[in-house]
């Protein structure tokens, strides 16, 4: 790209340099082929072969990506799982032993349960929170350790250069996934972890229209997962998805800048309404692991969890009445969304708690407050527990 050295993230994401090759054009084309021909054999004068291999409108997307996550190189996927799916694949064996946070993404664990234990992969659940547990799960033959940071349901973090440390004196590779923080508020490649990887669905898309996944790391480690997990696989982005994705980048920052504004607005507003119990979102001062938080991340994403006293089935009717608030499974877009996960671990029938999942969109907090005030009316006030964490 030629950009001067170390441009801070708006910078990046919003300035190229003059592009002759395309008439001047401010954004990259779409390459919307699939095959690269030659001028001669032995003169190709490009690096391009056949889609599936590269495509110059997926690679920009690429350099991007690596840019503002601080690595050396990206290989951008399909979808998400995809890239979560090729990173663990690049660096585990049939026989190893792998320590997982045991609140990973749900995609995640059905990968490592249903796909790796057909060869023989041991997976190891652990608190993440706690360094002992992740320590004494060890064994001889631990390839890697995956991490997810904050996770995506309790919003429970990992100490990254704790785990680092812990790594790199067993030789044991590090995949952490970082969709949640995004790019602009976490860079785990700083701290050492070797492999990160993003469901660019999320923030970088946000607009809840295109699917994608990156990873990115060393140029040694990308290089390797290209050759085998990517083209082998076959999870390929499109052309039509990068460029989509390249859209979503140019406003990333200011986007997270107020997602992160709002979602805090949101967190402090719910952790003052008496029939919530616990609020759990790591910018809250209250949040056990806030001083965590800090050091590790310099902002905040848009999706929180509560925890009511109340059942399901009041849950539900909450969330069916809210206005601003839409019901779906994803994060990171512009809407604001609500979804009813169940009962929480500690939950009984004489002392029902139920988590409610919610994505702060891009509407104003003031009526986002206005319409989730209705809780008050669905639920009784018992201040049993903390006010949030």
């Amino acid at each position: 790209m030629n950009l001067p050295k170390n441009p801070l993230p708006y910078t990046l994401v919003a300035h190229d340099r003059h592009d002759e090759r395309h008439q001047g054009a401010v954004t990259i084309p779409i390459y919307q082929n699939t095959l690269f021909s030659y001028a001669r054999c032995d003169e190709p004068g490009h690096s391009f072969k056949y889609s599936r291999m590269g495509n110059p409108t997926v690679q920009e997307l690429e350099k991007r990506v690596a840019a503002l996550e601080y690595g050396e190189k990206a290989q951008c996927f399909a979808s998400g799982m995809a890239a979560i799916s090729a990173a663990i694949l690049s660096v585990v064996r049939a026989g190893d032993h792998i320590v997982c946070v045991d609140q990973v993404y749900f995609g995640t664990r059905e990968f490592l349960e249903f796909f790796l234990h057909r060869y023989g992969v041991e997976i190891t659940y652990v608190d993440g929170t706690s360094m002992e547990s992740i320590t004494e799960a060890i064994r001889e033959n631990t390839s890697l350790i995956y991490l997810e940071s904050p996770t995506s349901y309790y919003f429970q973090l990992q100490d990254l250069s704790a785990c680092v440390k812990l790594a790199q004196s067993r030789k044991i590779m590090t995949i952490i996934d970082n969709t949640w923080a995004s790019p602009c508020f976490q860079n785990p490649l700083k701290l050492g972890i070797d492999l990160v990887v993003h469901s660019l669905t999320k923030y970088v898309g946000g607009h809840s229209d295109v699917l994608g996944g990156a990873v990115i790391g060393s140029a040694e480690l990308i290089d390797k997962l290209s050759r085998i997990d990517h083209q082998l696989l076959g999870g390929v982005m499109t052309p039509h998805s990068a460029s989509l994705l390249l859209r979503g980048m140019r406003t990333l920052p200011l986007r997270m800048e107020r997602l992160s504004g709002s979602a805090t607005t949101m967190a402090e507003y719910f952790s003052k309404v008496p029939c919530i119990r616990k609020v759990n979102f790591p910018g809250l001062p209250g949040h056990p692991q806030h001083e965590l938080a800090v050091r590790q991340m310099s902002g905040y994403g848009s999706l929180m969890s509560i925890e009511v006293n109340g059942t399901v089935d009041q849950a539900k009717d909450w969330v069916d009445q809210l206005r601003y608030f839409r019901i779906g499974l994803s994060f990171g877009g512009y809407e604001s969304l609500a979804l009813v996960v169940g009962p929480t671990p500690d939950s009984t029938p004489e002392h029902p708690v139920s988590l409610i999942r919610l994505n702060i969109g891009l509407e104003d907090p003031a009526d986002l407050i206005e319409d989730a005030d209705s809780i008050q009316s669905f639920f009784p006030s018992r201040q049993k527990f903390s006010k949030s964490g």
